[in-house]
């Protein structure tokens, strides 16, 4: 994972402040997370597995996942 956020941020962008490289990191993170599907998780995006998981034994979350989605109100 360190490989492929590298190579998608510092390797072909140039920063001029640290701010500039949180926030594109952040939106990177944002992006693989509700967009990118894994073979690991069986063709699931990683946010589509820990929603599965919680329909299943919602007992192991602390809060609802479905209410960490991405929108306009965030």
């Amino acid at each position: 994972m360190n490989r492929t956020i590298r190579e998608a941020t510092v390797k072909r962008y140039y920063y001029d402040s640290h701010d500039q490289l949180k926030a594109h990191l952040h939106t990177f993170v944002m992006a693989y997370n509700f967009a990118r599907r894994l073979k690991t998780l069986k063709g699931l995006t990683p946010y589509e597995y820990i929603c599965k998981i919680w329909t299943k034994e919602p007992e192991r979350f602390n809060v609802d996942p479905f209410q960490h989605t991405v929108g306009l109100n965030t």
